[in-house]
């Protein structure tokens, strides 16, 4: 089936050809989270001023500033993605730089702009030499990561990556693997997607048409929470 015509520039833009497969996975199998009280009821300023204040971890040491997040606050859509790097440190702000810009493109491609959807990182500081983060990293943020989705209260989260994905669902299961699923996260059972990181579309453009499918399937879901049907199993 031919992609709507009205959003064949932002596909050329990603490198994604404006054809794809019919056939999408069904929902398979959830996962669970749990959460702490430290920051139960911090409003988003309370809570900023917490990120920004953190020693929790070693990373507090060698980071420039805390990247807490992007978006808009009542957005519908959450981007969920590892950590930052050099030049999220450098501007605070999650997703610049070649894969933020793949990142925007592909949002302007489902018809958003960044500002329409809420992005943050499972971290708030970048791991030195760009390594992923180590699980009592991931653990030190979980609590501001569960409040930000709480303050959010997004109708589809989408995790970028296999390292946010793992984190987010408390799975060790391979990306491939949990690619084309719905999952639920937390008591809530909000609906999660997951999909490629955009450093790795950039270092593995084959995958892009792959990606496009995760996003067609994110959008197909959520125009059925909008529609008030239940998408999980």
């Amino acid at each position: 089936m031919a992609t709507d015509p009205r959003h064949a520039a932002y596909l050329d833009a990603l490198g994604v050809d404006v054809y794809v497969r019919r056939g999408l996975p069904a929902p398979g199998p959830v996962a669970d989270d749990a959460g702490g009280p430290d920051t139960a009821g911090l409003d988003w300023n309370g809570l900023r001023e917490r990120v920004a204040a953190c020693t929790r971890c070693e990373l507090h040491s060698t980071r420039t500033q805390t990247v807490f997040g992007v978006g808009s606050q009542s957005a519908r859509w959450m981007f969920i993605g590892e950590a930052p790097g050099a030049e999220e440190d450098r501007q605070g702000e999650p997703f610049v730089g070649r894969a933020g810009q793949l990142l925007t493109s592909t949002l302007k491609a489902l018809g958003f702009a960044r500002e329409d959807v809420y992005i943050a990182n499972v971290l708030k500081c970048p791991p030195p030499g760009n390594r992923d983060p180590r699980p009592e990293e991931a653990r030190c943020c979980r609590e501001y990561l569960e409040r930000q989705i709480e303050l959010v209260a997004p109708k589809l989260i989408v995790a970028i990556g296999r390292i946010a994905a793992q984190n987010l669902l408390g799975t060790d299961m391979p990306l491939a693997k949990l690619r084309g699923t719905v999952h639920a996260l937390g008591p809530g059972r909000r609906p999660v997607l997951v999909t490629y990181h955009p450093a790795y579309l950039l270092r593995s453009p084959g995958e892009k048409r792959k990606a496009w499918q995760d996003l067609l399937l994110a959008r197909g879901i959520f125009g059925r929470i909008e529609r008030g049907e239940n998408v999980l199993p």
